[in-house]
């Protein structure tokens, strides 16, 4: 009986691979297979080498402790994240590799390979720049300005100025700042002829705005405009918002702020790629970075309403600034300052006129629609909280 089996058990050996020959033989006849199928799928299989996440090194033009700098982290921990370990930004502060307005260098030279800053801090390179954030922008914040570069002309105009210059980098503009004060003064400005012989800090086309005032101006980065002010070489600064400012020790040189100006009251921040670096990387990930600027903005602006919400009243009740609104007249001479300055550079600059003419079409629409639609908050604050406790 064993035997039996073992003689009806042997043909069956031999007919498997016979069997799989003929199954093989009539499934390459029906798709086309190729005979090397088999050794191939299994090359496939063998387990891939990990070249590690691909590193990007960033520089800010902040000081370490500014909020601005906790924006550039921001962004990249976004980037770090959604990539899954595949992109990695490590941002630096201003001055770890390169100065503060020497950053778009930098980048371009493949020095970094990329950075976080704002465009008026390139105003020397040309004064076009500065019209994203630097300069009234026709009644437009920062959101409609935004708005304007991305979907009124804005994105290609500012590239045209970059290939022109030879900036071999890649710019996306975000982050919409709130109105900046007039800054910080030993005491009350009252009227336009205050400014008249005071050495004062700001940048960009607030240069000429300011020099046109009679002030004495000198454009330092952001570090170091309380250790002039310290040191008795500036009289007066302004650099952005209460947060930064309380950071940055402002009250500790001067305990007088003015609100509200047209100086730089539609600025926004600017975070920057060397090309070359851009260019080489996976579409998935440019898609990230991408992405991420658009992420990174709406969070920034929630963020700023926050800390700056804050940081105003810790500035009055902690260290005793006094804040004033800044004169309707010396807006109303920033105004016409102003008219002055951008003629003057449209008449020297073609493409700094056309940015200018480009701007003034698209806020001619845009903020009629902003102020003929959105409801102005004063009222309805007065009637929730003037005079009224709890």
């Amino acid at each position: 009986m064993l035997k039996k089996l073992s003689k009806t058990a042997a043909p069956a050996k031999t007919e498997a691979p016979a069997n799989r020959r003929k199954f093989l033989t009539k499934f390459v006849a029906a798709t086309g297979a190729a005979v090397t199928a088999v050794p191939m799928m299994a090359k496939a299989q063998a387990p891939a080498v990990s070249s590690g996440p691909i590193n990007l090194r960033w520089q800010s033009t902040w000081p370490a402790k500014d909020i601005f700098h906790e924006y550039a982290l921001d962004y990249a921990k976004k980037v770090n994240d959604m990539s899954g370990g595949k992109l990695r930004i490590e941002v630096l502060p201003a001055g770890a590799v390169v100065k503060a307005f020497d950053l778009i260098d930098a980048v371009s030279k493949g020095t970094l390979d990329g950075g976080h800053g704002v465009t008026a801090y390139w105003y020397g390179k040309n004064a076009a720049m500065a019209l994203w954030g630097s300069g009234p922008a026709f009644g437009m914040d920062a959101n409609l300005v935004l708005a304007w570069h991305y979907y009124g002309g804005g994105k290609a105009l500012l590239e045209e100025i970059y290939k022109g210059l030879n900036l071999d980098v890649v710019s996306f503009l975000y982050g919409p700042m709130p109105t900046q004060p007039l800054g910080w003064f030993k005491k009350p400005i009252t009227q336009p002829g205050d400014f008249k012989g005071l050495k004062y800090r700001t940048v960009g086309l607030s240069v000429d705005i300011f020099n046109g005032m009679g002030a004495a101006v000198n454009a330092l980065p952001g570090g170091e405009i309380v250790p002039a002010m310290d040191k008795g070489l500036l009289d007066a600064a302004e650099f952005n918002n209460a947060t930064s400012d309380r950071i940055l020790g402002f009250p500790d040189v001067s305990k007088v702020c003015m609100l509200q100006s047209y100086h730089q009251s539609g600025e926004q921040f600017e975070i920057l790629f060397n090309k070359k670096k851009y260019d080489s990387l996976p579409g998935e990930l440019k898609a990230i970075l991408q992405h991420a600027v658009e992420a990174a903005s709406a969070d920034m602006s929630w963020k700023a309403v926050h800390r700056y919400s804050q940081d105003y009243i810790d500035l009055q009740t902690k260290n005793n600034v006094k804040f004033y609104k800044t004169p309707d007249s010396v807006l109303q001479t920033q105004l016409k300052v102003w008219d002055g300055v951008a003629a003057k550079k449209a008449g020297e600059n073609p493409l700094f006129k056309r940015i200018y003419d480009s701007q003034r079409e698209f806020a001619s629409r845009a903020v009629r629609w902003q102020q003929d639609t959105m409801v102005g908050s004063r009222m309805a604050f007065n009637h929730f909280f003037a005079g009224k406790k709890g």
